[in-house]
């Protein structure tokens, strides 16, 4: 579709795409194809080797497939890009974007809290570190993720000019407009206790002594902390630009701010920073390779073509507290 096609179909919406136009199209189909890479891969390791002999392993599982169903949204979102399409179709599609974006920022969450008590409780083992509870707590967050999106499956309002556009800027009713703004405070106070879990990592692990008599031990403390703040910088690229501009946006679409400019401004900063958030599920991969040793032996392995050796990592057990750095 061309620029021109592209003004003429939407010539009754005054909010245009601007820089968008080019740039989610490309950034989209750059995600999927490289998600669809490493996220297939990782789905081979933990799905049809069974690596689910930790927490851990569940929840990655758990994010894995998440990550993979929000890949499976992108084509859709190129395809009806600023275009209209059919209404509850471009809803359900949304609906289930968001489900998975969500689910995938609890996992990563109860990821943080299993390495909280990991490395701060090490000689305590929780319930929600055993198997059987990651398992619950994983299907209770689906199950949580699965109604709060309800709301929007059944609000439909077509009050704006720009209704009928695709993953465009969208009227809110009070309703609506409420439970996002709720999400919203929701994100920021698991922000900020995910903030909190890694500030107390840090400060355990530079108060351990990874080995007094290694030479190498200031080194190796120095990466494990490094490989331990990958998730929360991963977490923060991703996650928190998106949801700083929301406060504005929701209220922009409820009518309580804004003018045409400002409502415009406030789409392209909301459609690029949801681009940003979707790079989490090319990201994910990187921090099972560096956080988890089990997961990095099996992927290469697995590249190698080492497959027996691969099957016989797999059967071996791995302790909840088996190290302190590793996940």
């Amino acid at each position: 579709m061309t620029q021109e096609n592209n003004t003429n179909t939407n010539q009754s919406c005054p909010i245009q795409d601007g820089v968008l136009w080019p740039l989610l199209p490309i950034g989209y189909s750059f995600i999927f194809i490289m998600g669809l890479l490493s996220n297939t891969l990782t789905i081979f390791i933990f799905f049809l080797r069974r690596h689910t002999h930790s927490s851990i392993g569940v929840y990655m599982r758990h994010l894995t497939l998440a990550d993979t169903l929000l890949l499976l949204c992108l084509p859709l979102r190129v395809y009806f890009h600023n275009t209209p399409g059919n209404f509850y179709l471009c809803k359900v599609v949304g609906i289930f974007f968001y489900l998975n974006m969500y689910s995938s920022i609890f996992f990563l969450s109860l990821i943080s809290l299993d390495r909280y008590l990991k490395v701060i409780k090490t000689v305590w083992v929780f319930r929600i570190q055993k198997t059987k509870w990651s398992h619950m707590a994983s299907y209770t967050v689906w199950v949580c993720i699965v109604s709060g999106m309800i709301p929007f499956l059944v609000n439909n309002t077509n009050d704006h000019l720009c209704d009928q556009i695709c993953f465009h800027f969208h009227s809110k009713g009070v309703v609506s407009g409420a439970v996002n703004l709720t999400t919203v405070v929701v994100f920021l106070v698991f922000y900020l206790f995910f903030l909190c879990f890694y500030m107390k990592i840090t400060q355990k692990l530079k108060l351990m002594t990874l080995g007094n008599s290694d030479p190498k031990a200031p080194i190796r403390k120095k990466r494990v902390i490094l490989k331990t703040f990958l998730v929360p910088c991963i977490f923060t690229l991703c996650f928190l630009p998106y949801h700083a501009v929301r406060i504005p946006y929701v209220l922009a679409q409820m009518g309580v701010m804004g003018n045409l400019q400002t409502q415009e401004l406030l789409h392209i900063l909301n459609e690029s920073t949801l681009l940003l958030s979707t790079l989490n599920s090319c990201l994910d991969p990187f921090i099972y390779y560096f956080l988890s040793s089990t997961y990095r032996t099996t992927l290469l392995c697995t590249l190698q073509g080492k497959f027996n050796n691969m099957y016989d990592l797999n059967k071996r057990r791995i302790s909840i507290n088996r190290s302190l750095t590793e996940i």
